[in-house]
């Protein structure tokens, strides 16, 4: 299961570089509206991010923090790993508004992976208690990053959960995040073609 999200997720990037790559050539290379890199440090779930902005309004996260996975059987509680295939939709309407779209300020839908491996956990109430849970499905996010760097990223959604040791089905998942971003940002002023 994990190799067919991997292969998806590369077929969808391969896609979308060859859909963009006429527009952002036709208009200047470099991201309108993504930043680059921005690296974060999250402070609700202890852990760390990164953010890579690809193509316009598309970018690939990944993190690694303390989270918790409630599941019919029980719960588990330890280290996740997190990724995302982002599409920023509200870009050129926040900005219309004079509203910020510095670090990657936006509303967003995803495709989600997260990974609770069974090595990585401290607590858990499941038995057998080595067993590792994965999720993959869609999210809808927003993402506000503040001047001083402070970012909350707040997303809910739905997939499958695939449990090795553990019965697999279908849920929810919610994630909030409140952190530091510690990468510079792109100016909000404005600037012109010359």
């Amino acid at each position: 299961m994990v190799k067919q999200g991997v292969i998806i997720m590369i077929l969808i990037a391969g896609f979308n570089s060859y859909a963009q790559s006429y527009r952002i050539t036709e208009k200047g290379s470099g991201l309108i509206h993504l930043e680059q890199h921005q690296f974060k440090f999250d402070l609700l779930s202890p852990g760390i991010s990164y953010e890579l902005g690809l193509f316009r309004n598309q970018s690939v996260s990944s993190s690694l923090g303390l989270a918790t996975a409630t599941y019919q059987e029980g719960y588990a509680f330890g280290l996740a790993m997190n990724n995302r295939y982002r599409y920023y939709h509200n870009f050129r309407r926040r900005e219309r508004m004079g509203k910020i779209v510095s670090g990657n300020s936006g509303n967003y839908i995803a495709a989600a992976q997260a990974i609770f491996f069974s090595q990585l956990r401290f607590v858990t109430d499941i038995e057998p208690d080595d067993f590792n849970l994965g999720f993959y499905g869609m999210v809808y996010g927003i993402q506000r990053t503040y001047d001083n760097g402070f970012n909350f990223n707040v997303e809910v959604g739905g997939g499958y959960y695939r449990g090795d040791g553990v019965p697999s089905g279908y849920g929810p998942l919610i994630g909030i995040n409140f952190g530091w971003v510690a990468t510079k940002r792109k100016s909000r002023k404005p600037t012109f073609d010359k």
